[in-house]
């Protein structure tokens, strides 16, 4: 995310949200997946989870103290609602929906330690303002980070856009350049853009991440740097791996997707994902399930370099002004 100073930009105030007379909470989007957008307060209290694992990591860490299979039996009773997926749990793979494909950009903000809230707000709003200023973002959430990890991120925003054309105007849009220079960088140390190609369910609900179902939850974001070996058919299958047993769990996960980063200019980390869950208990379920650590343990640690995990909240929208 490079800012050039020569591009002119736009001093219009941000745009307010549907309804305009109430306000919005920051929201808090950070995600362990471990770990999305997240509203910038989190509606309640949740323990949160953000961490940088090595290739000997284990991140299936316990946080329930009980038995996973237990958890996933009783959630799945305590939530009988019918569910909007693409695939009905105990049916996998059968009538698979069409796909259309959709580009994901996961960007991280290590703040300044001295950022005023009103210097973060500011920051943020701009920030989340691009959407009604230009062509191609589809779907946005970004907020503050609750656990930093050792790479100290302190915010994050996540974009969806139709098609890498739609990214490359972005990074070049006059109006975003100028949010860059003036509300951004100045409060900043560091930035780290992740973008990837991926595919949702060809419906507009799951393409635009409209609907109840994407107004709450906690939306967990991956970013991973495999060995360079592995680059290709290993990393791949590994996210594959990972992408099948998202869809056994539509009770837990709204959606998911992945994919190798294509940003030549932030090369840190090779691929990301983002997942959205149900709630913070059902990422806890799924963290901690067998199958889950037994994936990760099998598959990913023995061809990553490292892993960063962050997890946030997403707040129902439109209630209030960012």
């Amino acid at each position: 995310m490079e800012v050039d100073s020569g591009i002119r930009h736009h001093t219009q105030k941000p745009k307010h949200r549907e309804k305009k007379n109430q306000k919005m909470p920051i929201q808090t989007q950070i995600c362990t997946l471990c770990c999305a957008p997240v509203s910038r307060t989190a509606p309640f209290s949740r323990k949160p989870v953000g961490l940088i694992a090595n290739k000997n990591a284990n991140l299936g860490v316990s946080f329930l103290g009980r038995d996973s299979r237990s958890n996933l039996w009783h959630w799945r009773k305590k939530n009988e609602y019918p569910i909007i997926s693409a695939v009905e749990e105990g049916n996998l793979g059968a009538h698979l929906p069409r796909k259309r494909g959709v580009v994901e950009h996961i960007c991280l903000i290590r703040a300044k330690e001295d950022l005023s809230e009103e210097q973060e707000k500011d920051m943020l709003d701009y920030l989340y303002t691009t959407q009604y200023q230009m062509r191609g973002i589809i779907a946005i959430s970004l907020g503050r980070i609750s656990n930093q990890g050792l790479e100290k991120y302190t915010h994050a925003i996540f974009m969806r856009f139709q098609t890498k054309e739609d990214v490359a105007k972005f990074y070049e849009n006059p109006f975003y350049m100028g949010v860059l220079k003036d509300h951004v960088m100045p409060y900043c140390h560091a930035v780290v853009d992740v973008d990837y190609e991926s595919e949702v369910e060809d419906d507009i609900l799951p393409i635009f991440r409209k609907g109840e179902e994407f107004n709450y939850g906690v939306e967990s974001v991956v970013l991973i740097s495999f060995n360079k070996s592995s680059i290709g058919r290993p990393a791949q299958a590994a996210l594959d791996a990972l992408a099948n047993l998202t869809l056994e769990f539509p009770s837990l996960i709204v959606q998911a997707t992945k994919g190798q980063n294509i940003n030549n200019s932030s090369k840190e980390y090779t691929h990301g994902a983002v997942i959205r869950f149900r709630s913070f208990e059902a990422y806890e379920i799924f963290v901690n399930s067998s199958e889950y650590k037994d994936m990760w343990n099998s598959i990913f640690q023995p061809i990553i370099q490292k892993a960063f995990y962050v997890n946030f909240s997403v707040d129902p929208v439109g209630k209030e002004l960012m």
